[in-house]
């Protein structure tokens, strides 16, 4: 193969952040920042156009030897699991681009660095084919992102930034620990393919599963290793709260994808009980914090803990249904909360409050936000035609079929979604006009308008036509189940 597609998708951010420090212009850095990720999704709209969708194979695969000494190679590659969020990935740092444009004007050049080295990183993530070189990007993605928070974020940044350090890092060093286990119990490499063809005892996995399962249930986060998430999104820039809600969140459940399920088939069914209970937890809870807010901002993150439980309870359903909406909705919590984060981003730009008490009728004096708005809110709360209606549907279906006591919280923590998103929109929206506010509302403007349209695009094209989205994935979901039963059965 010619063209190295993967690492020329994973290092053109770095590329790029390398030219901008030789600029001395805010308004070329914005300029160049943007240009450089437009390119960059266009790569991955390429790749996405070339995808063969008939395969369970890694495909755009690349492999050199980095140390050969540790059976360490730079190895890329990606299947129907990763290549939506390759995809996701880039979307999104195009639109942390725009939204950055004018929140951000202190060290201008600094910030579009880090985001730009933060994209490569995480891009990297879902490219990897090497234990080790996974583990580089995954950790190295906390350099960037707790610069994003500790120096361009609110009041509390330095104490957020600081606890979202700490938490991710304690995961970390567990994920460090569990790859050295199966470094030594796998044949001594570190090639993923390799270890996921390899039988591992039940003990060794079973161990392996709780050291994955925590520094995964961080990055998700699950109930009880969420608190760091909240403290983080409120306290983040728009672009650093759309990172996270949109890809930094799905690490975790990705881990559970490319390493749990198919390198720790026993545990995997073995503990699938637990982490169905756990998913259910975390709906309920989420809900219900939630539905407890004041804050727009602190509202959305609790949000994204039952959202993302829905994910892991697909996931940990061990069935077509369940796996197939649970990586779906990975993706449609990025396009939806993403553009939900931004959302608040914006109309904090207006008036330097986050309070749902201080808004009110912003239906009149903005009311294409206001549209706009709606349309993600009842996404969110995954309305039928709305891109989360099918992730939702496909989840609850494989919940119920894989165990009836967890489906029914599941139903329940969806209703409270419907009760905090029509409450906060209401009140927002739709509620006695604020006289602290209303007077200092404009509408979106043209440079808003081309960071929202491509995310309601797709809200509508994944709610309406999900089937394109849904071949991508199904062949590899179908060979990971196949994976996991064959192998799982044996405890």
């Amino acid at each position: 193969m010619g063209l190295p597609l993967l690492s020329v998708i994973v290092f053109t951010p770095v590329a790029g952040a390398a030219v901008l420090m030789f600029l001395r212009s805010d308004d070329a850095v914005r300029w160049t920042a943007l240009a450089v990720t437009i390119l960059d999704l266009a790569l991955c709209i390429a790749m996405l156009a070339s995808f063969d969708t008939t395969t369970h194979a890694m495909q755009f695969t690349e492999r050199r030897l980095w140390v050969p000494a540790l059976g360490i190679t730079y190895a890329l590659g990606i299947d129907g699991i990763s290549a939506l969020f390759v995809f996701l990935t880039a979307l999104l740092g195009s639109i942390c681009v725009l939204a950055s444009w004018v929140a951000i004007d202190r060290k201008v050049k600094a910030f579009m660095v880090s985001l730009l080295s933060m994209q490569a990183l995480m891009l990297g993530v879902f490219c990897a084919l090497d234990l080790f070189l996974f583990y580089v990007f995954w950790e190295a993605m906390l350099i960037p992102m707790y610069l994003i928070i500790g120096v361009w974020g609110g009041e509390g940044r330095v104490y957020a930034a600081f606890k979202f350090f700490l938490y991710t890092l304690a995961g970390s060093l567990l994920f460090l620990i569990g790859v050295i286990v199966l470094y030594f119990n796998g044949g001594e490499t570190f090639d993923i393919l390799a270890l996921t063809a390899q039988d591992l005892p039940f003990p060794v996995q079973s161990w392996l599963f709780f050291a994955f399962l925590i520094a995964f249930a961080v990055k998700v986060p699950m109930v009880p290793v969420h608190t760091w998430l909240p403290d983080a999104h409120v306290q983040a820039p728009t672009a650093g709260s759309i990172i996270l809600a949109g890809v930094l969140l799905k690490m975790g459940a990705y881990g559970f994808l490319r390493f749990s399920l198919p390198m720790l088939p026993e545990a995997s069914v073995y503990y699938s009980t637990l982490m169905l209970s756990l998913s259910a937890l975390a709906i309920v809870y989420g809900g219900l914090l939630a539905l407890a807010q004041d804050d727009l901002k602190k509202l959305v993150a609790y949000s994204s803990i039952s959202h993302m439980g829905f994910v892991t309870l697909g996931i940990f359903a061990l069935n077509v249904r369940g796996l197939e909406g649970g990586i779906l909705q990975m993706f449609n919590h990025g396009v939806t909360t993403g553009a939900l984060f931004l959302f608040v981003g914006l109309i904090y730009e207006r008036t330097h409050t986050r309070s749902i008490a201080d808004y009110g009728g912003l239906m009149k004096a903005a009311p294409v936000y206001t549209a706009f708005l709606a349309l993600f809110t009842l996404s969110s709360m995954a309305l039928p035609g709305t891109n989360s209606f099918v992730g939702e549907l496909l989840v609850l279906s494989g919940g119920f079929a894989a165990n009836l006591a967890v489906g029914a919280p599941a139903v329940f923590g969806a209703l409270l979604g419907a009760a905090y998103l029509l409450g906060m929109y209401r009140k927002v929206a739709l509620g006695p006009a604020s006289v602290g506010v209303r007077f200092k509302i404009r509408d979106v403007n043209a440079r808003e308008m081309v960071a929202i349209l491509p995310l309601a695009i797709l809200v509508l094209w994944v709610g309406l036509y999900p089937k394109p989205f849904l071949n991508i994935i199904d062949v590899s979901v179908k060979h990971l189940l196949a994976q996991v039963h064959d192998r799982g059965s044996g405890q």
